[in-house]
């Protein structure tokens, strides 16, 4: 068996710790050649539904779009407590312990990319709210600071800044989600064709759990290459956000992650966020 793959990941901090040793070449894919492509989330979402890509990591609400053609792997998802988008406040715009109201039509209201989970909740959850615009998830907190818009949708390294830049969080997005399901939030996973057999998923998914072991290992090693793509330099950043997305579901997803697919996908269909008669995603060996 060998095989060529071309492989999309985000330049995030937790996709770049847990492919680090495939992309420092500790870790060997042998027999299969990985050609990596790092892109922004929604580039990777857009590769996804183009099906430009053998293998990419991706939002959870782009993956229910491709769930003919793609499964999930076991490993490299980021899903969890604590980990959802933030609705953010420009400078002066709503208090911390303010209630969310609902904004004018008029309001301009950020996100970052039309199939993110984090529109997606926003879409969820305030319904009609704002005339939603989409843009680089880099650009939001700069956006709001500077005045260009009064709400937006944080996700990625912003968690832990967005203070700093005088931005107030009026509403945890996935917390809300937590109280209204009780289950963790599925950000994104780590897609791969159906087409490519069991035999070459079952070597894609032990080298990047290789790889994900081998970054746990040598944190400081792995650190040089988050640094070399991350939004925000850091080094605190860059492992509180490791601390935070890079959790057990990442491993292993697991019969309570496999769940929390299910709930995303029957409370996107209710909504209409995705058609109803879109096929339920489907894990790797399960």
């Amino acid at each position: 068996m060998s095989a060529a793959l071309r492989v999309g990941i985000s330049t995030c901090p937790n996709d770049t710790f847990a492919f680090h040793g495939l992309l420092c070449g500790a870790v060997s894919a042998a027999p299969l050649a990985l050609d990596f492509r790092l892109s922004d989330v929604q580039e990777l979402n857009e590769a996804l539904l183009a099906g430009s890509l053998d293998v990419v990591k991706a939002s959870f609400h782009a993956a229910l779009l491709a769930s003919e053609e793609y499964v999930v792997l076991e490993v490299g998802s980021a899903l969890g407590f604590g980990v959802g988008p933030l609705l953010l406040a420009g400078p002066g715009g709503a208090p911390p312990d303010a209630p969310a109201a609902p904004p004018p039509a008029s309001m301009r209201v950020l996100c970052p990319g039309r199939w993110t989970t984090a529109t997606m909740l926003y879409r969820l959850y305030h319904p009609g709210e704002g005339a939603v615009s989409q843009v680089l998830f880099s650009e939001i907190l700069p956006a709001l600071a500077a005045g260009e818009a009064e709400r937006g949708v944080c996700i990625h390294e912003g968690r832990f800044t967005f203070a700093e830049r005088g931005l107030t969080c009026i509403e945890d997005l996935g917390g809300r989600w937590e109280r209204d399901t009780r289950s963790p939030l599925p950000l994104g996973g780590l897609l791969a064709r159906r087409s490519l057999g069991h035999e070459v998923l079952g070597a894609l998914q032990r080298a990047v759990c290789a790889s994900l072991d081998h970054a746990r290992e040598h944190p400081s090693d792995a650190l040089v290459t988050m640094r070399r793509h991350a939004a925000e330099q850091a080094d605190e950043v860059l492992m509180g956000h490791v601390e935070l997305y890079v959790n057990r579901w990442t491993r292993e997803l697991g019969s309570r992650g496999r769940a929390a697919l299910a709930v995303l996908g029957e409370r996107a269909r209710a909504a209409g966020l995705v058609a109803a008669g879109t096929p339920a995603l489907k894990v790797f060996g399960g």
